[in-house]
């Protein structure tokens, strides 16, 4: 008897909160089409250009970056699959991992962008106003995009962040997880986008 009213007590329908959280990412994959096609639309127009800008760019930072995330969404994976074995201390330290590689990528970009700044490689800068226009459509590109992918990963550690304070009050338990697994999710969101964002302007030939 008790154990079924246990059942009862913690049953969730989680159904409707998955479906929206796909949903929501789905509109999140949108924001990034129309700068993406642009690319494209560019990229065909200004093959050399694009080569030559892309060459501008530091590949050894941008394949550090790349390693660091899919390494994030591995311990992000790792704190959901914790939280289902009800091992909260386990979650936690895997959900700090997580956001402690997301703070690294960012520092990573923050002086990949100095770095173009310092040499006036900005929109509104000197030099990127004396840039060759497919010159100037990659770069313009290259910092919106990653900009806003920056933005993505700075409210998926908060997301993050969010969820281990639940976990760390046993809101968030073995039972009730959907708050972390929806936070892993947009964390593995985060990484998709720079899994399409690293090619397109690290790699392009």
């Amino acid at each position: 008897m008790n154990e079924t009213v246990e059942k009862i007590t913690y049953h969730r329908d989680y159904a409707g909160a998955k479906l929206g959280m796909w949903l929501f990412l789905l509109t999140e994959l949108g924001l990034f089409f129309g700068p993406l096609l642009l690319y494209v639309m560019h990229a065909i127009r200004h093959p050399e250009a694009f080569h030559a800008a892309a060459m501008g760019l530091d590949k050894n930072i941008g394949l550090i970056n790349t390693l660091i995330l899919l390494t994030s969404s591995l311990t992000a994976a790792l704190s959901v699959a914790s939280i289902r074995r009800g091992k909260g201390e386990l979650t936690l330290i895997f959900i700090f991992v997580t956001v402690a590689l997301g703070g690294i990528f960012l520092v990573n970009k923050y002086f990949e962008w100095m770095g173009k700044i310092a040499h006036g490689i900005y929109p509104g800068g000197e030099a990127f106003a004396a840039l060759p226009p497919g010159e100037a459509v990659f770069y313009g590109l290259y910092f919106f995009a990653t900009g806003l992918h920056g933005l993505h990963v700075i409210a998926g550690m908060l997301a993050l962040a969010i969820a281990a304070a639940f976990t760390a009050t046993g809101t968030v338990n073995k039972r009730d997880f959907v708050k972390l697994e929806n936070a892993a999710l947009y964390w593995h969101l985060v990484d998709v986008i720079w899994i399409f964002l690293f090619p397109f302007f690290y790699l392009i030939s």
